[in-house]
């Protein structure tokens, strides 16, 4: 399957889509395997498929599992013509620990990794795969650990409510990602603090 365009519905910001090529390439090199994802469309989000009636961030993609890759010159081919979002694909290189604000908080500064936040305020804690959510956190429906069959967006993705972006980035601690139960520890500790307090 080729590269989705709706050229009527989808126009091409050449410095935009040049600033998000360049941002899912070097995640690339990194290892991390990213697939497009919809793009912003006036105020809306749209993967250039016929048909198509999700309205929130999704891939751009159908066989998104199968085509994300981290080889650099195709992904750089995926952005050639369209601003796409930029969705890793987890449960490879990397899975992702998505919190509220308030719980993202309570482990900042605690983790040595990077941390990207959506404009709705929506923390990512980029961990090291294969572990799996805390017991602790069994109740908390807006806790969710992204891991194999999952995606996750990258900054400098735009959505509806604005643009992700870096709280600590992945260059900050030279591409390593913590441990997800290490991750889920600081957040637990911080949750311990406050009861405390």
């Amino acid at each position: 399957m080729g590269q989705p365009t709706s050229p009527h519905r989808l126009r091409s910001r050449p410095l935009r889509r040049a600033t998000l090529r360049r941002a899912a390439v070097t995640y690339a090199t990194h290892g991390w395997d990213v697939v497009p994802g919809a793009c912003m469309t006036g105020s809306r989000l749209d993967c250039g498929q016929p048909g198509c009636r999700t309205v929130a961030l999704h891939p751009a993609r159908v066989d998104w599992e199968v085509a994300a890759s981290h080889d650099p010159r195709r992904v750089r081919s995926w952005w050639r013509s369209l601003p796409f979002g930029i969705l890793v694909a987890t449960g490879r290189a990397l899975d992702v620990l998505e919190v509220p604000a308030t719980l993202g908080r309570l482990a900042a500064g605690r983790v040595a990794g990077p941390v990207a936040i959506s404009p709705d305020g929506r923390w990512f804690y980029l961990v090291r795969p294969g572990q799996g959510l805390r017991p602790e956190f069994g109740d908390h429906l807006d806790v969710v650990l992204h891991g194999r069959g999952s995606w996750a967006p990258l900054p400098p993705t735009d959505v509806p409510e604005g643009r992700m972006r870096w709280e600590t980035a992945p260059e900050e601690y030279d591409w390593r990602l913590p441990d997800a139960y290490l991750v889920q520890a600081a957040i637990l500790a911080g949750l311990r603090r406050q009861l405390v307090a």
